[in-house]
């Protein structure tokens, strides 16, 4: 696949396939082409026109002084913009409310006002006659400060706009992920916000920077002197005509192409860019830390006492660990994620108790909870290195890192930045990422459901080892039972914000507390059945042994059995019932690691079985069939009435 990736991206153009000559074709590149023609026939006109003769008459001196004075005002406007605009644009991109969206159109209200309109409002406010102006004795005006303030007002929209769409698609998973790795706001804003919106804001400024320098109509209302360049031209204009503008306009051309140019031309050269595009900065592995934690003892069980309200959703989860590692189990909008959210602080402290061992959590910020956080996607930031990821953490110890490096086989990828990682290595960093700052508590949010099933499997028994190898506690989230098992001491059942069952793994899973969770951990088999006697019961046909209820004959129960629980044990030669339930073979599957065969019971009861040997059956065979009674689980009354219907929506 990569060699005929790579076979296609070397292939010279002529040969290519016919993407490039599509494109030409319809009426899109006539339509761009007009407008294209539009906007460069007027700048090919000027430039014909720029011979020795548009410079005759000319003042040099006043042409030179009011292009630099409109490049000095502009770049200072530019510098003030961005200095109070980007925070604007990042409180307008995290706002969240009618009074925020006001604020973010009133601030846009300057580009739909005529600039020789701006100039009147400022004059308003800035003017000799102002409280304002009087302050800086009428100094605001017919100055350079003059300009600035003009040029500013003008143009900061198009930074504040430009810079609002940056922060606003900004994953807001990553602040989540920095906040966990210990960063606090203005270090997140500092080192995730600033580089993620880069190139938004790059484009902002260089958008505002040009409104800057050609601003004519609130300039000339606010400081008509000195001189910026579109003063100066509507003054050569007025004054001699249409060709003494040629030279003062020839020259702003040349200077907004130069900044056009370097613009484009160097953009690794610009604000808040740490290494190069490709990633090939260079970076210093140090060896592993002598002191990295290794077989410690997880600082103690985890105890939490939520209750959340979310919209119309409301979260009660109320439970003490006897374990380190703890999974939470349910469907999809269970609350999982949201409960894993709570542990880390993400909905702030207002969301009840959180307790690891000694340690309080509930009242601290995420960054102070000393905590690691898997996300399902991984979380990974865009701009940074494999290494850079590792060690972006406070107090992340690089001696650590470089352990996880090559503990988890990411040696040799520390350059990389995510996009040229597979999910399985995005995973292994985001793992690595957690574990380098020591943390007392990893928080792990489905981070392998996203995986093709062999990298899934491999990355499930790569935690399993790192559990032991950590001395961390660990929360998985999952709807994956057999994730749970294998990942967790102690199961946690969700659905719709309760706690349906909690305990040790086996007994949740030997002895599931009603139908919902024997449905939520997995169980094939979840049967109705009426009780006949003591220790029997009727199941659809079939009388089958099982514990004694002491229940009144008639009564309705509800039973499940696990699917490798069921004996099938060979064919059964026509004729012949001996040895316990007949039944016939409906379907046999090899599904790879476990062979799956579904009989039919003389009576009519239904069943699956599971076993690791491949039985010698095939659809029709009458077989024989053992349901062990200490396997069976039984529900009566309510519960048994709650189980039917939930197996019957099923």
């Amino acid at each position: 696949m990569l060699a005929r990736q790579r076979s296609a991206e070397e292939m010279p153009a002529p040969n290519r396939p016919r993407a490039a000559k599509a494109r030409g074709r319809g009426p899109l590149p006539w339509l761009g082409g007009l407008l294209a023609l539009y906007l460069l026939g007027p700048i090919a006109a000027l430039i014909g026109r720029l011979g020795p003769a548009a410079w005759a008459g000319i003042p040099t001196s006043g042409l030179a002084a009011a292009l630099g004075v409109s490049a000095l005002t502009a770049t200072v406007s530019s510098a003030v913009i961005a200095l109070l605009g980007i925070p604007l644009a990042w409180l307008l991109a995290q706002g969240r409310g009618r009074a925020w969206d006001l604020l973010g159109l009133a601030v846009q209200l300057p580009l739909a006002l005529p600039p020789l309109m701006s100039g009147i409002l400022l004059l308003e406010v800035v003017g000799p006659a102002t409280p304002l102006g009087s302050i800086f004795g009428g100094r605001l005006t017919d100055t350079l400060a003059g300009i600035v303030l003009a040029q500013t007002f003008v143009a900061s929209p198009f930074l504040i706009v430009a810079a609002r769409s940056a922060f606003a698609a900004i994953d807001p998973g990553l602040d989540d992920v920095a906040a966990t790795l210990g960063h606090r706001g203005w270090s997140r804003f500092w080192r995730v916000g600033l580089p993620l919106a880069g190139p938004g804001i790059r484009a902002g400024l260089l958008l505002a920077w040009l409104r800057a320098f050609g601003e004519f109509g609130a300039t000339i209302i606010l400081a008509y002197h000195p001189y910026s360049l579109p003063v100066f031209t509507f003054v050569q204009f007025t004054g001699t005509g249409l060709p003494a503008t040629l030279a003062p306009t020839g020259s702003a051309l040349g200077a907004a192409f130069a900044v056009l140019a370097v613009a484009h031309w160097r953009p690794g050269r610009w604000l808040w860019s740490k290494a190069r595009p490709d990633g090939s900065a260079p970076i210093a592995v140090p060896g592993p830390s002598p002191t990295a934690r290794s077989q410690a003892p997880p600082p103690g069980p985890l105890a939490m006492d939520l209750d959340i309200t979310v919209g119309s959703f409301h979260l009660r989860v109320a439970h003490k660990a006897q374990a380190a590692h703890l999974a939470l189990l349910g469907p999809s909008g269970a609350g999982k994620s949201l409960t894993l959210r709570s542990l880390a602080g993400l909905l702030g402290p207002g969301v009840g108790e959180v307790r690891l061992g000694p340690r309080r959590l509930g009242r601290l910020l995420p960054e102070g909870r000393r905590i690691g956080w898997v996300p399902q996607d991984a979380g990974l930031f865009p701009h940074l290195s494999v290494w850079e990821q590792l060690t972006f953490g406070k107090e992340a110890d690089p001696g650590l890192a470089a352990q996880w490096l090559a503990r988890l086989g990411l040696t040799g990828l520390e350059r990389r930045r995510p996009h040229q990682l597979s999910g399985g290595q995005r995973q292994r960093v985001a793992l690595a990422r957690a574990l380098a700052r020591s943390p007392d508590l990893v928080l792990l949010d489905e981070p392998f459901s996203s995986l093709d099933s062999p990298v899934r499997s491999e990355l499930r028994h790569e935690l399993r080892s790192l559990q032991r190898e950590a001395g961390v506690a660990t929360v998985l989230v999952t709807h994956d039972p057999e994730e749970a098992a294998l990942l967790a001491d102690e199961i946690l059942v969700l659905a719709d914000g309760r706690v349906l069952q909690a305990g040790p793994r086996r007994s949740v899973f030997a002895r599931p507390s009603s139908a919902r969770v024997a449905r939520l951990l997995g169980v094939d088999n979840l049967r109705s059945g009426t009780w006949i006697g003591p220790g029997r019961m009727l199941a659809e046909g079939t009388e089958l042994a099982c514990p004694d209820l002491g229940l009144p004959p008639g009564a309705s129960v509800t039973w499940c059995i696990r699917a490798e629980h069921v004996v099938v044990d060979g064919a059964v030669p026509p004729g012949r019932s001996e040895g316990g339930s007949v039944g016939v073979v409906l379907d046999a599957a090899d599904l790879g690691a476990w062979h799956e065969v579904v009989v039919v019971l003389d009576g009519g009861l239904q069943l699956t079985a599971r076993t690791p040997t491949p039985p010698r059956l095939a659809p029709g065979d009458r077989c024989r069939v053992a349901v062990p009674p200490e396997a069976l689980t039984l529900w009566s009354g309510e519960e048994a009435t709650e189980a039917a219907r939930s197996a019957q929506q099923a």
